[in-house]
């Protein structure tokens, strides 16, 4: 049997981040995953400024082998209405990139993971995790995504946050065209504000697809707006990809984060942000956290010594007296048909939609995240 000081379950962004950390620290971790890498993995996949700052990423060197397309700029309006409104930063906000390869690049970083291997059983036998009847370690992290296997642990399985169901497609379009703008992705809000469909162009491909809370009726709602997006050139008239779902809890978490010697990262923590969904921001600082947390524990890992990372993820991603303003009035029809009107509005447009609710930009100059978890006795 493997043994370990830490096992953690997943290998996307949350998983490979903490694995990165904790190994740069001298911390002995075994990093799984089901899919092997690198994996087809269909995201609309822009990262923020924050995020590549968070992972100290360097843009050039990245870029010379992998998709990385600065977006300057977006544009904005509501399914069935015809006027969009153009908002352009004049500097890159976000960057375009491609799951598959930030990924694979984010597990080189981390030193290599342990891919195709399906998480079959996870016990507790004498203060270690025996996963798989073959590794063996004190501490577990979940990072597996929503329904990860260490959730129903952590939190025995189950459901307290908002899911979001979204289907999507990415497509080559070398050979068919697509009049969608390389640094302009297009978003296009539903019309009761419960979800959005977007379009972005990632070097060669064309991610597209549509997302909902609760989703009862995504299949056909996603369906009628990829036909939108044949019909206008944004992707091409023969396109007949099938549809790929996922889903995802959205923060302010519900559901416990830390038990005797585990936690949970990233979509396992249902952390992705609520206007938005996204979440690959959320994972990377989650993940952070939890490095720092775990070498704080030094070998202890009850829940209370254990318990400062649920602490700065509930000062990180908790809602504020703002956010809830927010999400009162989201639920009222006047503020839905009055957001319709305005979202076509420059100011609006840019200021709310796109600073507050996607890209996030307040909560950065409101800096009511810890920089890091205070960590003694390490270098």
């Amino acid at each position: 049997m493997d043994a370990c000081d830490v096992v953690i379950v997943g290998a996307g962004p949350a998983g490979s981040t903490c694995a990165r950390d904790l190994r740069r620290r001298g911390v002995d971790v075994v990093l799984i995953d089901k899919a092997r890498f690198p994996r087809d993995k269909v995201c609309a996949g822009w990262i923020t400024p924050g995020v590549i700052d968070a992972l100290q990423l360097n843009v050039e060197e990245y870029r010379q082998q992998r998709t990385l397309e600065a977006i300057t700029g977006f544009r904005i309006g509501v399914i069935g209405d015809a006027a969009m409104c153009d908002v352009d930063y004049g500097r890159p906000v976000s960057y375009a990139i491609r799951r598959s390869e930030f990924d694979q690049y984010l597990v080189d970083c981390a030193g290599g993971a342990r891919t195709g291997e399906h998480v079959r059983t996870i016990e507790r036998r004498g203060g270690r995790w025996i996963v798989n009847d073959a590794i063996a370690a004190p501490m577990l992290v979940g990072a597996g995504g929503h329904r990860c296997p260490v959730a129903r642990i952590v939190d025995d399985g189950r459901e307290h946050s908002p899911v979001v169901a979204a289907a999507e497609i990415e497509v080559d379009v070398r050979g068919d065209g697509s009049n969608v703008v390389r640094d302009r992705p297009e978003l296009f809000l539903a019309r009761d504000l419960a979800g959005y469909g977007w379009c972005i162009r990632k070097g060669d491909y064309v991610n597209a697809g549509f997302g909902r809370v609760g989703g009862h009726t995504l299949e056909h709602e996603a369906s009628e707006f990829l036909r939108f997006l044949r019909q206008t050139g944004r992707l091409p008239a023969d396109c007949a990809q099938a549809l790929r779902a996922h889903a995802y809890g959205l923060a302010p978490f519900h559901r416990s984060l830390v038990t005797n010697g585990a936690l949970l990262v990233g979509d396992a923590a249902s952390l992705a942000h609520r206007l938005s969904g996204e979440g690959i921001g959320p994972a990377v600082e989650s993940a952070r956290f939890a490095a720092d947390a775990i070498v704080a524990a030094d070998g202890d890992y009850r829940s209370e010594r254990l318990q400062p990372y649920a602490d700065a993820i509930e000062q990180r991603f908790g809602l504020t007296r703002s956010d809830r303003l927010t999400a009162f009035a989201v639920s009222s029809r006047l503020w839905t048909a009055a957001v319709r009107h305005l979202v076509t509005r420059p100011w609006f447009a840019r200021h709310i939609v796109l600073d507050r609710w996607f890209l996030q930009r307040h909560e950065r100059r409101r800096q009511r995240c810890p920089d890091r978890l205070h960590v003694t006795g390490t270098a």
